[in-house]
């Protein structure tokens, strides 16, 4: 069948709008018409180079929500007809990491940037050249084959513009605090950047208990709107979240800082350093430039305050049980996702919708596609 998509001929590159080709579903693999596709700067990190790319043309987008409209052999777990949320990082059940509970680190996740679907091969073509998709799963196309163990289900009554959020901002976000933080009741907690995935930590630390939820960021939309999702305080400068950290610990500092800057560097990570206190946790969530190594840390303040450096990946959790978890608090009144969703684009529209990205005037823009 024939669809469209937006997709990088190029990196660095805009998006362009393109006809796809593709295949049948093969095995293990099931057909979705993609109804809402999250715009997250992780896929921004592919058209700038930041992000290394296996397989161009490469249809973008990993955050997304619709309805399987055909499955391949072998498929056990969709059938015709169900609602998904596509996941970012594939979760087999059977590899180690999987069945040790750690399904965000699913051996499959070595397909992610390559573009292909499990056994190497592509479903995606365009102009008749194989076509790769984002994460395996390529959410601004709207129809893709993608593997059963990329998706989840969600219930019927889960709006999909809400359901597409459940893909990577909202669980990364979220676990970073719960997971990555380990964020306690009394506790005093910085975030610093509070766009798609920050505001998730800002909402999940609130909720878990902590005393002070200090929100950073420069955009002060961002700032003012952290106080809807839990935030008590925010600044616009981490030197100043860091020194009101101290004044309401004693001199100590913060018990954790979660870093979820858009572009995010080692002095990030090292300002966050000396906003916490002993014992203290940095939470690495958001990702830079891959050929950016170092980070610019006191190595004796590291060791003798016996801080902690925690990297995170899809928030720390396995995906089909927290996408499952985070919808259900959804239904329940206790998540806010229809708040995380400032405005709304045509697929046309995606290279406008990261402008205004990078200005700072969204907190999560979502692609509505009209297939």
């Amino acid at each position: 069948m024939r669809t469209r998509a937006a997709a990088l001929l190029e990196q660095p590159g805009k998006w362009q709008i393109v006809d796809v080709e593709l295949d049948e579903p093969a095995a293990n693999e099931v057909l979705v018409r993609f109804v809402a596709a999250g715009l997250c700067h992780s896929d921004d990190h592919a058209s700038t180079g930041d992000m290394p790319i296996g397989k161009l043309p490469l249809i973008g987008g990993h955050e997304g929500a619709g309805v399987v409209e055909a499955v391949g052999p072998g498929v056990r777990s969709l059938a015709v007809g169900d609602h998904v949320v596509a996941q970012f990082v594939p979760s087999c059940g059977r590899c180690g990491p999987c069945s040790s509970g750690r399904g965000n680190l699913c051996d499959l996740g070595m397909y992610a940037l390559a573009g292909s679907m499990t056994d190497g091969t592509f479903r995606a073509h365009v102009n008749g050249t194989d076509a790769g998709q984002m994460t395996m799963v390529g959410t601004f196309a709207e129809h893709a084959v993608v593997p059963e163990y990329s998706l989840t289900k969600v219930d019927e009554d889960i709006p999909f513009q809400v359901a597409a959020l459940l893909s990577c901002g909202v669980p990364t976000g979220w676990g970073s605090a719960e997971y990555g933080a380990e964020v306690k009741a009394g506790d005093t907690v910085i975030v610093m950047g509070t766009g798609g995935v920050g505001m998730n930590a800002v909402q999940a630390a609130a909720a878990r208990g902590a005393a002070q939820v200090i929100a950073v960021d420069p955009v002060a939309f961002k700032r003012e709107a952290a106080a809807g999702f839990g935030a008590t305080h925010a600044f616009a400068d981490i030197d100043e979240a860091a020194d009101f950290a101290r004044s309401v610990t004693g001199g100590q500092g913060a018990h954790a800082a979660i870093v979820t800057v858009g572009v995010t560097t080692g002095a990030h990570v090292a300002q966050a350093i000396n906003a916490i206190g002993k014992f203290g946790t940095v939470v690495v969530t958001g990702i830079g430039d891959i050929k950016d190594e170092g980070l610019p840390i006191n190595l004796w303040l590291l060791s003798m305050m016996q801080k902690r450096i925690q990297g995170v990946i899809f928030g720390m959790g396995s995906p089909p049980y927290e996408i499952t978890r985070l919808a259900a608090m959804y239904r329940a009144g206790r998540l806010k996702l229809d708040e995380l969703i400032t405005t709304t684009y045509r697929l046309d529209e995606v290279n406008q919708a990261y402008d205004d990205m990078h200005a700072g005037r969204n907190i999560r823009g979502v692609i509505i596609h009209e297939s």
